[in-house]
């Protein structure tokens, strides 16, 4: 009787020390993954494991990043600050290129950071992309551990002996011989165990599903009857990459951390359809687009025992809102003022409104939502949406509600006005007014991209076109690769003159 009272009171005794050291963080983010790539939403090919992390959790239709392309979400991710406050607005470009300034100001905290602070043990595995140069990179921006690359884009599987690798493990350039999805999932897993008796915060993002297209056959063989090659390849990337997922929440089970772990899972932006096939309907637009598909995205959070799971919420959240929801759930507090807002009332089932109106600027490009309603300038083009009566962006409402139109342009100006301007990026390439791309028609230009194309992906990397000036020019969107949208713009700046 005394043996089965002292198991209760030690067992009790775990419990409240679980509760009193706060939840873990494991923060999952998928790379150039659309709206319409899961299962639960509607996605073609399976993805048993995120879909589980939605059916235990919350899973947000309404969720959305602060930018339509790669670094500069990841940026407000980390901060919980519109990235365009600091002058983060564009991708920095291949390290060749990009400037030896770029990446998070010291004087903004990223979540690692703030964690730290409250007893946390932090690791990063995956794909950096906010900053190549000593006193940017991850262990020293908060994380006491580092696993993956700098740059942009890597490859998953390298067929080259003689090139040099871009993995590291902490400051140091190690080989990696797994599939790079395989071996991301393989040290995540080894971190969480290793640290599994302190509170931990793991940031994973994946630098699956995004180009180049590579993937094993243990994963490829299992869409043989997939014909289109770029789709099936694609399916064999979210396939390995649903299974690391299923790795990662196998192991926190395995080790009794489920129920004191707050999963996240998210896209950095929309589906470069085209490029890829990563698909987004039934949103308008792609990655790169301040249209829905560029920037609502796949978005879930889970915490079982904590937050009622299989529900679906259609309130506008945002990247933003994942350093503050976890602060709160660490019980840690911020003394300075965020842009993202905690969403943990909202995931207790409290009605609230996380949010009334939501902001993007990237460029000649820019967006806000409020309400239901959606305005749309690009390259000088405003346009006007009600969200709920038109999710895929079809009819273009401006001219029947001037009104709305005005409002919104209004609030989208006292925004902006608040925001500083980009200190790396397009800005600097127009005061240039060049390109530097030879003029040549329309024909030579498609033979030439066919011809630097060598893995017929329909882009050119880095490695396709090594002249790291001209590339970063005409590379607009920054993301490592140029697509030919992007070579024919450039063409055609080059015959203008501008």
């Amino acid at each position: 009787m005394k043996r089965g009272v002292a198991s209760l009171l030690l067992a009790g005794l775990a419990l409240l020390a679980a509760a009193e050291k706060g939840p873990n963080i494991v923060l999952i983010v998928a790379d150039d993954m659309g709206y319409a790539e899961m299962g639960c939403q509607g996605g073609d090919i399976p993805t048993p494991n995120i879909d589980a992390l939605a059916q235990s959790g919350v899973r947000f239709t309404s969720g959305y990043v602060s930018c339509p392309v790669c670094a500069p979400t990841r940026a407000g991710l980390l901060t919980g600050l519109y990235q365009q406050s600091f002058g983060l607005e564009f991708n920095p470009g291949p390290q060749g290129s990009a400037s030896e300034t770029y990446g998070l100001p010291k004087d903004k905290l990223t979540l690692a950071e703030r964690l730290k602070k409250e007893g946390y043990d932090t690791g990063m595995v995956g794909k950096w992309h906010l900053g190549y140069q000593p006193g940017f990179r991850p262990t020293e921006r908060g994380f006491d551990s580092f696993f993956g690359f700098l740059g942009g884009a890597n490859a998953y599987q390298s067929n080259d002996k003689g090139a040099k690798s871009t993995i590291y493990r902490g400051t140091e350039l190690v080989g990696e011989k797994d599939y790079l999805t395989d071996a991301f999932g393989r040290e995540a897993t080894t971190f969480i165990k290793k640290h599994r008796d302190k509170p931990f915060f793991l940031y994973m993002p994946f630098n699956a599903v995004h180009a180049p297209l590579q993937a094993p056959d243990k994963y490829k063989s299992q869409f043989s009857d997939i014909k289109d090659p770029k789709r099936q390849t694609f399916a064999a990337m979210l396939t390995a990459l649903d299974t690391q997922v299923g790795a990662i929440v196998k192991t926190l089970k395995d080790n009794k951390l489920d129920k004191n772990t707050l999963v996240v899972f998210i896209s950095d932006n929309g589906g470069p359809t085209s490029q890829t096939t990563s698909g987004n309907k039934p949103l308008h637009g792609f990655k790169g687009q301040v249209y829905e598909g560029g920037v609502r995205i796949p978005y879930m959070m889970s915490w079982p025992g904590h937050i009622e799971g299989g529900r679906v919420i259609d309130k506008p959240v945002i990247s933003l809102d994942v350093v503050p929801t976890a602060l709160d759930a660490a019980g840690a507090k911020t003394e300075d003022q965020l842009h993202g807002v905690s969403l943990m009332p909202l995931l207790r089932g409290e009605s609230v409104t996380p949010h009334e109106s939501l902001f993007w600027r990237m460029g000649q490009q820019h967006a806000a939502r409020v309400g239901d309603w959606k305005l749309v300038s690009r390259n000088g083009v405003t346009e006007l949406f009600n969200l709920t009566d038109d999710i895929g962006e079809a009819k273009d409402l401006s001219k029947s509600n001037p009104e709305k139109l005005k409002e919104l342009e209004s609030a989208y100006d006292a925004w902006s006005k608040t925001m500083a301007d980009p200190k790396w990026g397009q800005k600097a390439a127009k005061a240039n007014n060049t390109t530097g791309v030879k003029q040549i028609t329309a024909k030579q230009l498609k033979d030439k991209f066919d011809e630097l194309d060598k893995n017929k992906d329909g882009k050119i990397g880095q490695r396709e076109y090594p002249r790291p000036v001209i590339f970063g020019r005409v590379d607009t969107n920054k993301d490592g690769f140029i697509s030919r949208d992007e070579a024919e713009a450039a063409s055609k700046a080059g015959r203008r003159g501008s």
